[in-house]
């Protein structure tokens, strides 16, 4: 079983199994919570430098997924209790075709985050090595583009103990593969890893039954965080996180700090006690005005509200190079923050709004104005 990871902060430098943060690394993702934190983190971690599939992948796994006797760690066929059911030598057997009939033959490139989930060979999630891992070539065409999940009664069952079969996990019955419980962790952290990494940038992805293109679905969130509390960071998840690091040039933040994921998604500790009592008034002379980011090429930095209470047509476009200032009639809110109140209203009035997406700040400011911009009309209560 895996031992408990004890995490020492010092000048933002995490040293611990020999794993060395590099200085300021994560300081932009400091104090955040929520949206905001999960992009800046997929700031950090955007951008990184992409592999080929052949022979980039296969020679990643050589620093990667080794073991010390020279071994391919497959997670699919490992026993870390016993004695594994079959063993792969690095770099001899490896699988380029599915023509295999049972397990142990030879090990392959499996995308333990299916790769027609985000459309196929298209780079560079094709070749990202956070989520690529070594695996027997059987268990693998078994596991096909199935959720992860947990199985009530197997159709089938690996020689280490993963299982094929419909879902007992609360939200999704349909039929799912389960991973043995060491590694359920690894795979957990894996898919906060892909949440992140690619944050904003899945547009184009088909999606599947456990996400909303890299997003998970609500069933999949709350059993991955249950996944990886109780299957806590390994050693061997801190040197693999190093070793792509050397290759790719980014981190898993999860490894090196598995508190992020509360941090954004939440403990799904179990539901606090009801209030005792309703308000003793209810009133609405504050409007709050809310949006989803948007997205493209380009995301904004930040966006502009404005509003009237006479009408859409008495709200003027701002201007390029002019930054908006907040007022009772106008306010700013960065990315990710997805709403802005406005306060202090007449009471039973209407009011519209209009929002400007923009990219940079000040005088260099640049506003979104074409086309359709959104608006919004509200009332406030007597």
């Amino acid at each position: 079983m895996k031992k408990l990871v004890v995490l020492f902060f010092i000048a933002f430098i995490r040293i611990s199994g020999y794993a060395v943060i590099p200085p300021g690394y994560y300081n932009p993702a400091s104090g955040l919570t929520g949206a905001a934190l999960q992009h800046a983190l997929h700031t950090i971690i955007d951008n990184h430098t992409v592999l080929n599939y052949t022979p980039g992948v296969w020679g990643a796994f050589y620093s990667t997924d080794n073991k010390p006797d020279g071994s391919v760690w497959d997670m699919y066929s490992d026993n870390p209790n016993g004695i594994p059911p079959y063993v792969f030598q690095m770099g001899m057997g490896q699988c380029y075709t599915a023509g295999v009939s049972a397990e142990g033959q030879c090990y392959s490139r499996e995308h333990s985050w299916p790769k027609s989930w985000f459309g196929g060979e298209v780079t560079p999630m094709y070749t990202d090595v956070f989520m690529l891992v070594p695996a027997d070539l059987y268990v693998n065409i078994k596991r096909s583009n199935y959720p992860y999940g947990e199985v009530g009664i197997p159709t089938w069952t690996s020689m280490n103990g993963s299982k094929l079969g419909p879902s007992v996990t609360p939200g999704y019955y349909g039929i799912v593969f389960e991973p043995i419980d060491e590694y359920k962790g690894d795979f957990a952290r894996a898919y906060f890893y892909m949440e992140t990494r690619y944050y904003a940038e899945d547009t184009t992805w088909p999606g599947s039954a456990m996400a909303a293109g890299s997003q998970l679905l609500p069933w999949a969130q709350e059993m991955m965080m249950q996944w990886a509390q109780q299957d806590s960071v390994s050693q061997k998840e801190i040197d693999r996180n190093e070793e792509v690091y050397a290759l790719q040039h980014n981190r898993n933040p999860f490894i090196d700090y598995p508190e992020y994921a509360t941090a954004i998604w939440g403990n799904n500790s179990g539901i606090l006690p009801e209030p005792s009592n309703f308000p003793a008034s209810f009133s609405a002379h504050n409007i709050h005005v809310q949006w989803m980011d948007a997205s493209g090429l380009v995301v904004p930095d930040g966006y502009l509200v404005r509003v009237s209470s006479v009408g859409f047509d008495n709200i003027p476009a701002p201007v390029d190079g002019f930054p908006g200032i907040n007022s009772p009639t106008e306010k700013n809110a960065p990315y990710s923050l997805q709403g802005v109140w406005f306060t202090g209203l007449n009471p039973n009035t209407s009011y519209y709004f209009k929002l400007f997406p923009y990219s940079g700040s000040g005088s260099s400011v640049n506003y979104k104005t074409d086309g359709l911009v959104p608006q919004v009309q509200r009332s406030t209560s007597p």
